[in-house]
């Protein structure tokens, strides 16, 4: 097999419009994504393909749209965090009108995308087998709360895992099991949808076949505690919660500073050891046999940790950071979220791919994690208004003038 294949190969000859030179270098140019989907899983597997150079396709319910447009609360940034790079088509599913313009999208089709309770694509006549007759080499990526299994059934949300799977209770102190602070399961199934989906994409241009591929919330968590479950297997004790765990090193802990802030410093190699007494005034303990060791370190947690806190307490944080990084050891500021937009690493370095609000405003968003030779994926296309690309995407499919319109008329379609 040639291990070169282009993204033609990978696009099956979809026969969708080419990209224009800007995105025929980026990796998935060619490749044509449909997505229904909602919340924080299905858009994060959209966008992780979208940035990477696909054309996803944002189908949406006629007249308002995705109702993730509208959550407020902690809900409030979805929307904007996870639908750049993509293009909306808002139809209804259900009209006659609306179902001739997605059999002939997805007939265009490289891959769908789905992330909806349980048998809900079947009832619109969109699930796997129907989508398939179709489109016969379609990668069709499922994201729901189970894999196929006893608990296929049940609905999950990203708490309902981290509670079945232990995260949550590894996460809060004893007696108070704790989500983790972001959508961790939900970003993580996007991602693991798209992985798979490029894996599907890879072996259909080996094969010509395309496949159902599908992620799972409940999966995710317990491949987050797996660290945990094998604890268990090597000691036979089972995992504390965070909060109160016997940590694996004895310096890796918040400490506070004399200005009443906090600086997390961790000590996790022999070699940072000696250079954080060096850092500090330890000299006698840099020479002490019974310390010379990270395990007779972790031993002598309860006699160093005390000593450590009086010295780091004499320190405003900004000293103590300086003398950290001098020294080479890893420490960290405990920042809050909205502080990273003016994070001078993410600034400096091109981290922040820029969109523009509701309300006019723009703002800037981390990029995909990533780098490949060098390159950052960021903003293409801004985030979409409801149905705001119909009228290029039903021209292009066949489409008139007067059916399109007909269409609106009808509210079958949203332009």
């Amino acid at each position: 097999m040639n291990s070169e294949v282009d993204n033609r190969d990978l696009a099956s000859g979809a026969g969708h419009a080419q990209p224009g030179s800007d995105e025929r270098a980026l990796p998935l140019a060619g490749v044509r994504v449909v997505e229904f989907v909602h919340m924080v899983m299905g858009p994060t597997c959209g966008l992780v393909l979208a940035d990477l150079g696909a054309e996803v396709i944002k189908v949406e319910p006629t007249p308002e749209g995705d109702n993730t447009r509208r959550l407020g609360g902690s809900g409030a940034g979805y929307w904007m965090t996870y639908n750049r790079n993509k293009k909306s088509l808002a139809v209804d599913l259900k009209s006659p009108a609306g179902k001739a313009v997605i059999g002939r999208l997805l007939a265009s089709a490289d891959v769908m995308t789905e992330n909806f309770r349980p048998d809900a694509m079947d009832a619109l006549g969109l699930g796997y087998e129907q989508v398939r007759a179709l489109k016969p080499d379609i990668i069709y990526c499922s994201m729901k709360g189970f894999l196929p299994g006893p608990y296929a059934h049940r609905a999950a949300l990203d708490e309902v895992v981290q509670m079945m799977s232990g995260l949550a209770y590894m996460t809060g102190p004893e007696g108070r099991p704790l989500r983790a602070g972001a959508s961790v399961n939900d970003v993580m199934g996007g991602m693991f949808g798209a992985i798979a989906i490029l894996a599907a994409l890879h072996e259909r241009a080996r094969t010509g076949q395309g496949q159902q591929v599908q992620a799972g919330l409940y999966e995710n968590s317990a491949f987050l505690v797996a660290q945990h479950m094998m604890q268990f297997a090597v000691t036979g004790k089972p995992a504390a919660p965070m909060p109160s765990r016997v940590s694996a090193w004895a310096v890796y802990d918040v400490f506070a500073t004399r200005d009443e802030q906090q600086v997390f410093v961790g000590v996790v190699t022999d070699s940072q050891w000696q250079a954080f007494c060096s850092a500090f005034g330890f000299d006698a303990l840099a020479h002490e046999a019974d310390l010379a060791t990270n395990t007779q370190r972790v031993k002598a947690r309860e006699r160093l940790l005390p000593l450590i806190r009086a010295s780091f307490s004499t320190f405003d944080k900004q000293a103590l950071m300086d003398r950290c990084e001098h020294a080479g050891l890893p420490y960290a500021p405990i920042m809050r979220p909205h502080e990273l937009f003016d994070d001078p690493h993410l600034v400096e370095s091109g981290g922040l791919a820029e969109v523009t609000l509701p309300d006019g405003r723009s703002v800037k968003v981390p990029m995909l994690p990533f780098a490949m030779d060098g390159r950052r994926f960021g903003t293409r296309l801004d985030v979409p208004k409801a149905g705001s690309h119909a009228d290029a995407l039903l021209a292009e499919l066949g489409f008139s003038v007067e059916e399109v319109e007909q269409m609106k008329v009808g509210g079958a379609l949203r332009a």
